[in-house]
């Protein structure tokens, strides 16, 4: 089981972006406007620079029925088990091993929207993981919705 919890470091609306390289950081980085400065051209596309490459942004809004967050990893089970109306297993090894599996995780800012960048030219539904897999899973997450409701109707 995983719990998530808003966390007391919770930083509100953010905009994350999905840079087409490799940074070895994972985490919020304080960039002047210096080194990053998207701008919106009179063709609508937004457009970048990051070392000196021409990068192009597309803006991917998330589903009304679905909310983006970012999350962070805390302590495990003992920390989910402190929470109130969190569950503690000691009886049998089925649910100890249940126990070890629960995993907690705060919620450290939420987002309507994100953006995917990508050299040369704009990222399109067609090749872009992040753009397909918000599409097949809010896709997927419909039918889910869809069939639960169905179910308890009867």
């Amino acid at each position: 089981m995983l719990s998530i919890r808003k966390s007391s470091k919770h930083r509100g609306k953010c905009t994350p972006n999905a840079l087409p390289c490799r940074i070895n950081h994972n985490g919020r980085a304080e960039v002047s406007k210096r080194y990053w400065t998207p701008t919106k051209r009179n063709d609508d596309k937004t457009v970048s620079y990051f070392r000196g490459r021409q990068l192009y942004g597309r803006t991917v809004k998330i589903p009304p029925q679905c909310k983006g967050v970012v999350l962070s990893t805390t302590e495990t089970p003992q920390a989910a088990q402190a929470l109130p109306g969190s569950h503690s297993y000691t009886s049998d090894s089925h649910e100890k091993e249940e126990a070890e599996a629960e995993g907690m995780m705060e919620e450290l800012a939420d987002f309507d929207e994100f953006v995917i960048w990508g050299h040369v030219a704009l990222p399109d539904e067609t090749t872009d993981a992040y753009i397909r897999a918000i599409e097949e899973y809010t896709a997927f997450a419909e039918v889910v919705h869809t069939v639960r409701a169905k179910a308890e109707k009867k």
